[in-house]
């Protein structure tokens, strides 16, 4: 067995800058990762960093914008704590070496993005994401910080009290890639789960083929409640053969979004009169899906976004590895030609519930970036947001998990924080099957030992793949492709309540058939079939939880979309979706947006661009 006073799972830029703080604190802080670091899919993003830098821009407006992107369901502490955090924590990333693009006089560069009143948005060219990794990779070596790669985190180790407020976190058990062991890792301290997103749930993502939504899901499994998970963010420009990301950068930098007809439409059609291409994700990605609808789309799938008009040197400059990404996946090049792009599944706003140091309700087991909520981005999240979430939250988990004495958080945790309890009743009933076997059931010690606990959960995963890998059965393969199917089909952009309960239905299907899941390949090393079909485990549970949140929520609120519903319903839902495992029952409940910030109250408006 493994121990260290901290294990963060996940090297993306929440994972790498929570064990940089837990390493500033003295503890002993190990990364259990998948992937090695610098493939994580942090690495993918493009775009840029908000952050309030210059004198005629606060930290104020940006934790406005934030709020009003979310469609006033975020959070006010969490979001002021970015908005004040952010300028900082940029500028130390600067000093460590991240090479921001710069203007003539030396001062770093910032652009317009989506939703924001200012342009605040720092960048190095398109591949900020990229950068940004590296530089916190190099400090992760330079403090030398221990990296079990290409281990995969299956489970938690966490101890079986009723009620999961009363739980506690010992460690992980994990599964070597390289050579089919399974192992636990104590953490003396705490556990960071920092595993990002959950793309793979739909099939055309943006998101790499390994965000699977591990962390949510086992966090989930362990007692702690996900928040919001119907809130699922779709970008704008996604490439129609791949769902390869296409920059937002593109249209801060002024790209213009055209349809069959060569008209401006976010313009024309009245989508967004003022901000156009640059209204906030939900608007302009619902825009593009209505003018495909409605005819106007080109080959009925997509749309043109055109940027040759910028030049050729300032496409160089600043958005150079878009063109060979238009190149390389679309066989077009965006000096001559305007590129296809459409919707695909690109962020989840909702998650692991945490409070403002990343702390959730289990003690011991904190959560940063993508896989959490905290929350900032409420009901849809502005683009240039996620990045500064990432070392914002990871640096304050990694702190508080090692010990430091950090502020008290404001926003509460846990089911006791619930106020009201929801009386949706779906078609099917959510959750684990009756005598449904472990591949999809809650999990949990049950000594009160912590290395105890940890090696009963490594001998439950050691049996669970031995099963896998010596049973006949389903390949986990199919269930993937009827799940993302159905999550395509009916929980997409456009929800109707019709749509969801089958959603539900078909879920249910499909953790029936995972239940004779079996892994063909019987090899012990580099085995990714057995890796893809753990892995599907998580993206059911998680389908499930997004499809039963749309259909409880009956608002249109920011990313949330319901036929039947056209309006916000600010006197109803400026709460909190809360889903909770116990046992395979899942336990529905609300708790209230928290809209007093330190100075202010931000009184809900309509949002319009």
């Amino acid at each position: 067995m493994h121990e260290h006073d901290v294990i963060v799972v996940g090297a993306g830029g929440a994972g790498l800058r929570a064990a940089i703080a837990a390493a500033e604190e003295g503890a002993d802080v190990a990364i259990v990762t998948k992937l090695h670091p610098v493939r994580s899919h942090t690495g993918a993003a493009e775009g840029g960093i908000n952050a309030a830098l210059q004198d005629d821009d606060s930290w104020e407006d940006h934790a406005y914008d934030t709020m009003k992107g979310s469609d006033f369901l975020g959070d006010a502490p969490a979001i002021e704590t970015l908005a004040r955090d952010a300028p900082e924590d940029v500028i130390e990333l600067e000093h460590w070496g991240m090479p921001f693009s710069r203007e003539e006089d030396g001062t770093v560069s910032q652009r317009p993005f989506g939703g924001l009143s200012y342009p605040r948005t720092t960048y190095a060219g398109a591949e900020t994401g990229h950068h940004l990794l590296h530089t916190m990779y190099e400090q992760v070596v330079k403090r030398g910080i221990e990296v079990y790669e290409e281990w995969y985190v299956t489970d938690l180790a966490v101890t079986d009290e009723d009620d999961p407020e009363e739980r506690t976190c010992h460690g992980v058990a994990a599964y070597d890639i390289k050579t089919g062991e399974v192992e636990g890792f104590r953490a003396r301290d705490g556990v960071i789960l920092a595993t990002g997103g959950l793309g793979q749930v739909f099939d055309h993502t943006t998101n790499a083929v390994a965000n699977t939504g591990d962390g949510q899901a086992m966090a989930y499994r362990a007692g702690v409640p996900l928040e919001d998970m119907e809130f699922v963010q779709f970008h704008p420009t996604s490439l129609p053969s791949t769902g390869v990301l296409i920059s937002e950068a593109v249209r801060g930098e002024g790209g213009i979004l055209y349809n069959a007809e060569g008209e401006r439409f976010m313009f024309e059609h009245g989508y967004a009169n003022n901000e156009g291409e640059l209204a906030s994700r939900d608007v302009v990605s619902r825009a593009e899906l209505t003018e495909v609808n409605e005819g106007r789309g080109i080959e009925d799938e997509y749309v043109h976004l055109d940027m040759r008009h910028l030049g050729e040197e300032r496409i160089m400059d600043r958005l150079e590895n878009i063109l060979h990404l238009a190149a390389d996946f679309e066989g077009v090049d965006g000096l001559e030609e305007p590129m296809p792009v459409k919707p695909g599944q690109h962020y989840q706003m909702g998650g692991i519930e945490t409070d403002e140091n990343g702390e959730t309700c289990i003690e011991g087991l904190y959560a940063a970036g993508e896989c959490a909520c905290v929350s900032v981005h409420g009901a849809n999240r502005l683009g240039g947001n996620a990045l500064p979430e990432l070392f914002v939250f990871g640096k304050r988990a990694g702190y508080h998990a090692a010990g430091r004495d950090m502020k008290t958080a404001e926003i509460p945790v846990g089911p006791s924080a619930r106020t009201e309890t929801s009386d949706v009743s779906p078609g099917v009933e959510p959750g684990a099957l009756e005598n449904a076997n472990e591949d999809v059931a809650a999990d949990g010690g049950v000594a009160a030992d912590p290395a105890a606990v940890v090696e009963q959960q490594v001998e439950t995963e050691r049996e669970r793949i031995e099963t896998l890998l010596e049973r006949d059965g389903t390949n986990h393969a199919e269930v993937r492709a009827d799940v993302q199917e159905t999550m395509t089909g009916h929980v997409n952009v456009f929800r109707t309540e019709t749509g969801l309960e089958t959603a539900l239905e078909e879920l249910q299907d499909a953790r029936r058939d995972y239940q004779d899941v079996a892994v063909e390949d019987p090899s012990r090393t580099f085995n990714t079939d057995l890796i893809h079909t753990l892995e599907t485990r998580n993206i059911i549970d998680l389908a499930e939880t997004i499809a039963l949140g749309a259909l409880a929520r009956t608002e249109f609120r920011g990313a949330h979309w319901r036929a039947e519903h056209q309006t916000r319903k600010d006197d109803e839902w400026l709460k909190h979706t809360m889903i909770a495992w116990d046992d395979g029952d899942l336990d529905l409940y609300f708790v209230p947006v928290i809209l007093e910030g330190d100075e202010k109250t931000y009184e809900p408006v309509d949002r319009s661009y």
